[in-house]
């Protein structure tokens, strides 16, 4: 096999599938990416020097233990943030200049004109599913790099990044009005419940979906 003459898109590559999966070792990346291993480890190695990527090391049946490789820190800042540092100085100023009662006034309108916005996008009479993904597609190009899968009778609704995330973390109204705008679009025949958490320390944010008529 040969090796892309591209470095850059390579490595963009390792890391936006780390972001999206969670930990890997050399071997999955190279085969979810089609490169080799060798090439994949240089490329980890780099990135390690970098400060862009860290590794645990997991017991192994045989041989020496596995690496298992992550994002730090340094690098969550490549994806997509919604000009973050501009958005906590606003807030912070409404805060300052209304009260808190002012900023959630705010924080409630732009998640009202969020869901119109949304409704306008989604369109009538879609299946539960179609629901999902469409919402998947939305907040994608929000930056979310969202996505769905079915788990059994439910459905798992993902978004591997927060775009907003250090807004969301002087404002958590913002994270709280999701639920609020993720439940009027999707109905009432469903319920939501929020698993996992990136403001709580995981790496990505997961919705259970759960139909609630048979």
């Amino acid at each position: 096999m040969t090796e892309p003459l591209n470095k850059t898109k390579t490595r963009k590559a390792i890391l936006t599938s780390l972001k999206e999966y969670g930990a890997q070792t050399a071997p999955i990346l190279a085969r979810r990416l089609n490169r080799t291993p060798m090439a994949i480890r240089l490329h980890l190695y780099d990135l390690a020097e970098e400060e862009m990527l860290a590794f645990t090391e997991q017991k192994s049946t045989r041989g020496r233990p596995a690496k298992y490789w992550h994002l730090t820190d340094k690098a969550q800042h490549i994806f997509p943030d919604a000009h973050q540092n501009l958005a906590v100085d606003i807030l912070n100023s409404i805060s300052e200049t209304f009260g808190p009662k002012g900023l959630e006034s705010i924080i409630t309108t732009h998640s009202q004109n969020q869901l119109k916005n949304y409704q306008q996008q989604m369109g009538k009479d879609l299946t539960l599913e179609n629901r999902l993904q469409k919402l998947a597609d939305i907040r994608t190009q929000e930056g979310y790099m969202a996505g769905v899968r079915q788990d059994g009778r439910d459905w798992l609704f993902y978004e591997n990044h927060c775009p907003v995330c250090s807004a969301a973390k002087t404002c958590t109204k913002l994270c709280a009005n999701e639920l609020w705008v993720f439940q009027e679009i999707l109905g009432t025949d469903v319920a939501i419940k929020r698993e996992e958490h990136i403001l709580a320390g995981a790496r990505r944010c997961l919705y259970k979906i759960s139909p609630t008529q048979t």
